[in-house]
């Protein structure tokens, strides 16, 4: 069988659903599993400081606003048109976190070195248990099923992102255990968010008017001052 002929066919496929998830409908569960099982071959590859190249427009946390993402696309322009970097905090929270995180997962399948997805703090097990996700998934699809298969990928989305050896984006903030980064570029990031250490860190800190490290009010990571940015 022609190989071009299968990724284009392959291509033409994630198309459609890419344009269905763009209108606000969830994919089926079997079409979810397959294109997390792409996304983590694709994603395997990436660093854990994922080089990142400019001009790119950096998106923050969207927790389930389907319609907030769509906006940024009208305003930012569509990927690939627009190289994208977003930075964790896809779920929870909104109504649409299945539509919203399927979407980028699909696009990072789809435009893989256009589209830049962090993990942030609710990329995780634990937390989506409380805040939304899980309830979400279980309302739409009617078994946890798509948790898991999200979940699971979760691990290995790349932890921060180094644009043009410059700017270093990640969802949380600092950590006292980590120097330089090449420290990070050696962690073993495919797990759960740990309760603590210098991966946590990563997901959960936060800048702050004081100087130096304090211990931060969300009860994992820290808050860092000036002199540490």
């Amino acid at each position: 069988m022609n190989v071009d002929l299968v990724s284009s066919n392959s291509n033409g496929d994630l198309d459609e659903q890419i344009s269905q998830l763009m209108q606000c409908k969830p994919l089926s569960e079997q079409e979810v599993r397959t294109l997390c099982d792409k996304a983590k071959e694709i994603l395997m590859e990436e660093s854990n400081v994922q080089p990142v190249k400019s001009p790119v427009t950096i998106c923050g946390d969207i927790h389930g606003q389907f319609h907030d993402l769509a906006e940024l696309f009208r305003i930012g322009g569509k990927c690939p048109d627009t190289n994208y970097l977003f930075m964790g905090d896809y779920v929870d929270r909104g109504y649409y976190s299945v539509e919203t995180v399927t979407l980028l997962v699909a696009l990072k399948v789809r435009y893989s070195q256009r589209i830049t997805i962090l993990r942030g703090n609710h990329e995780s097990r634990q937390i989506t248990q409380v805040y939304g996700f899980y309830d979400e998934c279980l309302r739409k699809y009617g078994n946890a099923n798509v948790w898991k298969t999200f979940t699971d990928l979760f691990d290995y989305f790349p932890l921060t992102a180094l644009v043009e050896s410059e700017i270093f984006c990640l969802h949380g903030g600092l950590s006292p255990s980590i120097e330089t980064l090449d420290n990070i570029r050696n962690f073993d990031r495919v797990q759960e968010v740990p309760h603590e250490g210098p991966m946590c860190d990563l997901l959960w800190s936060d800048p702050d008017d004081r100087c130096g490290w304090g211990i931060s009010p969300r009860g994992a990571g820290y808050t860092f001052g000036q002199l540490f940015a």
